[in-house]
């Protein structure tokens, strides 16, 4: 399933459900939320798409922790969990929450970043629960030149909020964003 079907799958049941969603991105430099607004009725779900960059704007603007990002750079799981954090909270100003933020950070290529191998990249979500936040991330290598890796982070980003969105314990906060 092309990326485009996959986000009208996803803003559907997002819609259905009242789940909001927000974007962080690096790697994919507004990709995800692109594709996603590409959807017709994204205006019920999106609630904020950021592309953070520059390492510092994760830290300014997605609140990374500054610690983190000087021990292990911008590339890393833990960072891509703090930028989904950060865009879920940013999201939640308004209106005091939003239930899902996803972020990407990475290596597109075509070469290395930090000793980090092009085609490296990090897919963060945190969920809010009726449990509370719950915060996962997904760690992939994969070959191809920039707009391979970009689209295949794309399509594992999307493939994350599938995953969010079949919890059944998701806190529901939508309405239209528009």
């Amino acid at each position: 399933m092309d990326a485009l079907q996959t986000s009208g799958r996803l803003v559907a049941r997002a819609a259905s459900r009242g789940i909001s969603i927000a974007v962080a991105e690096s790697l994919t430099g507004g990709l995800v939320a692109e594709t996603l607004v590409r959807t017709p009725g994204a205006s019920a779900v999106l609630r904020l798409g950021v592309v953070a960059y520059a390492t510092e704007m994760k830290h300014q603007v997605l609140r990374v922790p500054a610690d983190l990002l000087a021990e292990r750079g911008p590339v890393d799981p833990a960072v891509a969990i703090w930028m989904a954090r950060g865009v879920r909270q940013l999201a939640a100003l308004d209106r005091g929450a939003c239930t899902i933020g996803v972020a990407t950070t990475g290596v597109a290529g075509p070469g290395s970043q930090d000793d980090h191998p092009p085609g490296e990249f990090h897919v963060g979500i945190e969920m809010l629960t009726v449990h509370g936040p719950v915060s996962l991330a997904a760690s992939h290598l994969v070959r191809g030149d920039r707009e391979t890796v970009r689209r295949l982070a794309l399509e594992a980003a999307l493939a994350r909020l599938d995953a969010a969105l079949a919890r059944p314990d998701l806190v529901m906060h939508s309405e239209s964003t528009s």
